[in-house]
């Protein structure tokens, strides 16, 4: 099949890394299309998001009432996890209990963030800790199967945590920093898988050594039928309702709880860091930072030029990405020339594992036609 030719987009930075991105007559890909399209005319961070919000936290404290906790958040020490939680207690004026899951890797700002907000807002607090046999001999396992999407461990264990821990002590509201302002270019299937259970479980029967037990799973449908229409948990977005933007958030944050901020968007967590900045880039040619920038770009926040000048560069250096590899390859058990070996395998996709893509596409679609979800997906 012949090769096809590099090209950019003229408006953001997403590129044919995405190998299914289309371009117009003018060199605008698909994601800013889909942006211009079907989010932009549907997101409301104005006097219409403000009291569609100003509705959902009045039912929140009618629902809560007499409870000690009238919603959930949970916080990784992120800008966007932490903006949620100042908004919710100190503008909003809800009650939180505040989810932290520990899955080993975090770096110290992160943790230092937390305790910046929890303190300072005094705020209740629960950390979830993984097992970390089951975590280490999960992602040993994803690192061997080739896949680009090394954080899928990580990021099902937040997310599942989160949502069962809601579900099983009655939390009918579950705050979440996802928003548009940040994130309205999703990344390529290809680049990050979805929530796939069943590839989960196949890439650890493949490669695994220990069962999993008390690792949480929470598949798509656990949380978008059952819990939701069963156990009538609602998760709300307040960001997509507000006009929040990533650099004055920063700032208030800083100046507010004396919050630091980090390099890259994800980078609070050690494992992150390096799969984002390292592994990703040099063993697949993906830069996440594309699709993050082109968010930015999208909606103001950044100009394309001083993007396309900041990706000439890689996400951080390759001396501190060297120390990483080293530190995470003695946390999972082997030696750096063993990681670096793997690192040297066959790339492999999503399509070479068992999964359920065809059911996860049905819904995502489904989604799209009643107009839950606005992002490309692909």
């Amino acid at each position: 099949m012949k090769k096809r030719e590099y090209q950019v987009c003229t408006n953001c930075v997403m590129d044919t890394t995405d190998s299914k991105i289309q371009f117009d007559s003018r060199g605008y890909c698909d994601h800013c299309n889909n942006f211009y399209n079907n989010i932009l005319p549907n997101w409301h961070p104005d006097e219409k998001g403000a009291h569609e919000l100003e509705m959902i936290v009045e039912k929140i404290k009618q629902d809560g009432e007499n409870k000690q906790h009238d919603c959930l958040i949970g916080l990784s020490g992120g800008v966007d996890s932490s903006y949620i939680a100042y908004l919710a207690k100190e503008k909003l004026g809800l009650r939180p209990l505040i989810f932290c899951v520990d899955t080993g890797w975090n770096l110290d700002v992160a943790n230092k963030n937390i305790k910046r907000i929890v303190d300072n807002l005094q705020l209740d607090m629960y950390t979830e800790v993984e097992d970390w046999e089951e975590m280490k001999d999960l992602q040993l396992a994803y690192f061997k199967s080739q896949v680009p999407y090394q954080d899928t461990p990580q990021d099902h264990a937040i997310f599942a945590a989160l949502y069962n821990y809601a579900a099983n002590n009655g939390f009918k509201y579950v705050l979440t920093g996802a928003n548009y302002s940040t994130e309205c270019v999703r990344e390529p299937n290809e680049w990050v898988h979805v929530n796939d259970i069943r590839q989960i479980k196949d890439i650890h029967r493949t490669f695994g050594e220990r069962p999993l037990i008390k690792f949480p799973l929470c598949g798509m449908f656990k949380y978008r039928l059952y819990y939701r229409y069963i156990k009538g948990m609602k998760i709300i977005q307040p960001l997509n309702l507000i006009s929040y933007k990533k650099e004055d958030a920063i700032k208030e944050l800083h100046d507010r709880f004396g919050w630091e901020r980090y390099k890259n968007k994800h980078f609070e967590c050690i494992f992150t860091r390096f799969y984002e900045g390292y592994w990703l880039p040099k063993k697949f040619g993906f830069d996440k930072r594309r699709a993050h920038f082109s968010s930015l770009i999208l909606t103001g926040q950044l100009e394309r030029e001083e993007a396309l000048e900041i990706l000439k560069h890689p996400p951080y250096p390759v001396e501190e990405a060297m120390q990483d590899m080293e530190f995470i390859a003695t946390k999972l058990g082997i030696t750096k020339a063993e990681f670096e070996e793997m690192m040297k395998g066959e790339n492999k996709t999503y399509r070479d594992y068992k999964s359920e893509m065809f059911w996860i596409e049905l819904a995502i679609n489904l989604a799209k036609l009643v107009g839950i979800e606005k992002r490309n997906f692909r």
